[in-house]
């Protein structure tokens, strides 16, 4: 198996190779199979035009199964900032850096005969911008074949950074840059795979509960589809979690105690908000969830961040606003304080993962 600009990818699943993109030395594709083709299955908040597929949110992703010996996929990034993840036949990793120039991509070549599957996952969050993608070329008598049956299990997350896998892994330090985030290997992620369950990640670093870093907070973002856009409105009927993820308020910690912050003066003037006001805005934000699936588990997590190192006045809020709520199916699960610098790392997101995984083991009948 080839890649255009890469030797060899026999590599196990752990392994991420950089690939980036050569239309000089990539054959044109003597058939294309266009985004709308009803045997590509997507997961994730997508939007569909006549002529594209746009993807805005991590995790997101569109999966093919068909037979031959190699693939592409034909692409335009709308900041060339935007990393993906091509999980081939589940056993190997190509990382696609993506151009803001429309570009077909060679995904794999010199593959064994016969059937295989390709997931591109876009790793990056929405403000490394949109993607449009248009489709998957293949060989002259290669066979595009039908999906795997959809998954019945299915989870929601809404998050910030740690949910997106913001500089997870950055290992120096807590670098901006896109080429260090990985939402293929955060905790909600790695949760979604363990359970087999489909996915979808609503989540934007430096975003609050009550402030955010920037101009918008989750409760007038989280029922969008495109996140930069006010009228893009998402029909929630279209996908029902039966676990709901809910991990925030880590940067309302941090903002509450800046009175001087533009957001912060935006919100609440020069009065920092108290703790009935904290507790009943989560308590708000988790009904509205709840109006949208009346029947799901919905999970309230905080961590592994500063927000549950000891002393922390937070994880009793939620617990108080998770009470007032009087719903036996709305949870409150905490991750211990990682008490290192920085986001959370691949390991300490593993480890997120895994004690998640537990906590639903233990309190959820799918």
């Amino acid at each position: 198996m080839r890649n255009n600009n890469t030797s060899c990818l026999s590599f196990p699943v752990a392994t991420i190779i950089l690939a980036i993109a050569c239309i000089s030395c990539t054959p044109r594709p003597q058939q294309f199979v266009t985004q709308g083709n009803t045997q590509l299955a997507y997961m994730g908040r997508i939007d569909h035009t006549d002529s594209a597929t746009i993807f805005y949110w991590p995790g997101t992703s569109v999966t093919i199964n068909f037979t031959g010996t190699g693939i592409q996929a034909l692409l335009k990034d709308e900041k060339g900032k935007n990393y993906y993840n091509a999980i081939i036949d589940s056993t190997t990793i190509v990382k696609l850096s993506t151009d803001s120039i429309k570009h077909l991509y060679t995904i794999a070549s010199g593959l064994r005969p016969g059937r295989h599957s390709v997931q591109l996952y876009k790793i990056t969050e929405a403000d490394k911008g949109k993607t449009w993608f248009y489709g998957f070329g293949l060989q002259e008598h290669d066979t595009i074949l039908a999906p795997a049956p959809p998954q019945t299990r299915k989870i929601e997350f809404y998050g910030n950074s740690i949910t997106c896998g913001y500089a997870l892994e950055d290992v120096t330090g807590d670098s901006k840059e896109p080429k260090y985030e990985n939402n293929y290997l955060s905790y909600a992620a790695i949760t979604a795979r363990h359970h087999n369950a489909a996915y979808h990640c609503i989540a934007k670093s430096g975003i609050g509960l009550m402030l955010s870093w920037f101009h918008i907070i989750m409760p007038e973002m989280y029922d969008r589809i495109n996140p930069e856009d006010t009228a893009s409105k998402w029909d929630f009927s279209k996908y029902t979690p039966n676990v709901v993820i809910i991990n925030l308020c880590q940067n309302d910690s941090w903002l509450v105690n800046k009175p001087d912050h533009a957001q912060f003066k935006a919100r609440f003037g020069t009065t920092p908000p108290d703790e009935e006001h904290i507790v009943n805005s989560y308590k708000d934000f988790v009904l509205t969830i709840r109006s949208k699936y009346p029947d799901a588990t919905i999970i309230c997590l905080l961590g592994s961040m500063d927000i549950t190192k000891e002393g922390s006045p937070w994880p009793a809020y939620i617990e108080k606003a998770v009470a007032l709520t009087n719903d036996q199916k709305i949870l409150t699960h905490f991750f211990p304080y990682k008490n290192t610098p920085g986001h959370p790392k691949a390991a300490e997101q593993e480890a997120m993962a895994q004690s998640l995984i537990s906590f639903i083991d233990t309190h959820v009948k799918w």
